[in-house]
């Protein structure tokens, strides 16, 4: 397999034909249903072969398959660089990374629960059904969560409760404070999430608490080490959702202790994304450069056995006036790519990011700014797993369409299973 970027001409006919592949197999691999292409857009080529086209480069096609230079020349014996048009190269299977896969779920109709678990259950060892929320007293709203949970255990998918601070206006910090601040209360949560693990058969918690004060970081710290010694001893897992910290003088993040955190549970899903969003100016989502500061001020704090790196299955387009965001939404991958071809705009990738973007002219004659991911971001994150060695990959959510990074996962990872 290896990836294409789609130039100024191309069908999907004439791609077919310059790899010798179907015309079937590149909409299956890419959910393409009409026959018009975004120029800028990456699919997934479903062969083992790459057929040399004019221009082609051994550093070229090494980009485009995930594979080393040394490995294409070593498998094709080839005795020097120089590449001649139509020259038939086997780009063999890569090695894959034995990883843990964790992905948010949100339980649906009974049909599209089936559909998302049959589909992901390969994917993941964990699914985060998300998500009940807290109260001031401690106690948790209720889900219907039922089906999901069986669904994940059939499937051999550890199935965790996704505990959020979340309330009508969003995730709260005084309601996390009143929790946090108060023993009592505290312990009653605590107990709660034990006995709804225990009555559900989940097989542990995942707690959301976003936007946690600075002067409950050490309460946090400690409520998640107290939820540990409750759910430990009888085999249940207890994780986290933290947002992405390159250092510690973040003021806004000065509530996530990384090095308490890590100690104090299994496993920690690391939000690399949302460093531009709705609130934001325009920019690139999940930047690569951010992403790897993240992770090495992560393993500074704790070990790589912990971290899953949490990626996003979907982008913002911002509606700008004059240079300034009027407003923004958050886009699903595969809607930013029909946006692309509903406004015939070209797609464009940013190295320095490692990101797709575009921009558009709307019907009102405003202009729109899109940063999203696609194939070639996508395997450039899943590399950052490999490089340093991390637990596994995680994924913010499964309703969202993005079918290649399905595939692509599939060709990087080898899924490991605690069921």
């Amino acid at each position: 397999m290896f990836i294409y970027k789609v130039k100024t001409g191309d069908s999907l006919f004439s791609i077919a034909k310059k790899y010798n592949v179907s015309v079937d197999s590149i909409r299956y691999f890419n959910e393409i249903e009409g026959d018009i292409l975004a120029t800028g857009h990456d699919l997934l080529i479903p062969t083992n072969y790459y057929i040399v086209q004019r221009g082609d480069t051994l550093y070229h096609i090494s980009q485009m398959s995930f594979l080393p230079i040394e490995t294409i020349r070593f498998i094709n014996k080839l005795q020097s660089d120089l590449l001649t048009v139509g020259m038939q190269l086997y780009l063999p299977p890569r090695t894959k990374y034995n990883a843990e896969g964790f992905s948010y779920i949100l339980p649906s109709t009974p049909e599209i629960n089936i559909e998302k678990v049959t589909r992901f259950g390969p994917l993941n060892t964990f699914f985060g059904i998300f998500e009940y929320h807290v109260f001031e007293d401690g106690s948790l709203s209720t889900l219907n969560d039922e089906q999901l949970i069986k669904l994940s255990h059939d499937n051999k998918v550890a199935p965790l409760a996704v505990i959020t601070n979340l309330t009508p206006t969003g995730f709260s910090q005084e309601l996390t404070r009143k929790i946090l601040s108060n023993p009592i209360i505290r312990d009653q949560l605590i107990n709660n999430i034990y006995n709804l693990v225990k009555s559900k058969n989940y097989a542990g918690v995942n707690i959301d608490f976003e936007r946690v004060p600075e002067n409950q970081r050490d309460a946090y710290s400690d409520f998640l080490r107290r939820l540990r010694d409750k759910l430990k001893p009888e085999g249940y897992y207890t994780s986290v959702a933290i947002p992405p910290k390159t250092k510690d003088d973040i003021p806004w993040l000065q509530g996530y202790d990384y090095s308490g955190i890590g100690a104090a549970v299994d496993f920690v899903f690391i939000m690399a994304y949302d460093w531009h969003e709705t609130h934001s100016l325009p920019g690139p989502v999940a930047p690569i450069n951010e992403i790897r500061k993240t992770i090495e001020y992560a393993l500074y704090h704790m070990p790589a056995n912990k971290i899953f790196l949490g990626l996003q299955r979907y982008g913002y387009d911002w509606t700008m006036s004059n240079g300034t965001p009027i407003s923004a939404r958050a886009i699903s991958i595969e809607n930013a790519v029909e946006t692309a071809l509903k406004y015939n705009a070209p797609i464009q990738y940013s190295l320095e990011y490692q990101q797709p973007f575009y921009t558009y002219i709307d019907e009102l004659g405003l202009r729109h700014i899109v940063w999203f991911g696609d194939a070639t971001a996508r395997s450039k994150r899943f590399q950052l797993v490999i490089d340093y060695g991390l637990r596994g990959l995680g994924a913010w959510q499964l309703g969202l369409g993005f079918v290649q990074s399905d595939f692509l996962a599939n060709e990087f990872f080898n899924i490991k299973k605690v069921l």
